[in-house]
């Protein structure tokens, strides 16, 4: 994510909990994949997980960036 992105996430974090929930699992999930990438060989049910992962934290980032550009739209109504 944007540098932008996260900043903004911060500071939204307090506010909006669906937010808050999706970034703690994104990162989460982030912290997996870093353990199974840093592994110099993955078995076969590790390199599965590890594209489960991926997949998750794809998902999750897209419903993050779509809470976002919500608050984007409601910040510039005001």
């Amino acid at each position: 994510m944007e540098k932008r992105d996260e900043e903004l996430i911060r500071s939204l974090m307090d506010r909006d909990g669906e937010l808050r929930d999706h970034y703690l699992e994104h990162e989460r999930y982030e912290q997996e994949l870093a353990l199974l990438n840093a592994k110099p060989h993955l078995s076969a049910e590790e390199e599965v997980e590890r594209k489960r992962l991926q997949k998750l934290k794809l998902a999750g980032k897209d419903r993050i960036m779509e809470i976002l550009h919500r608050h984007r739209g409601d910040e510039a109504q005001h």
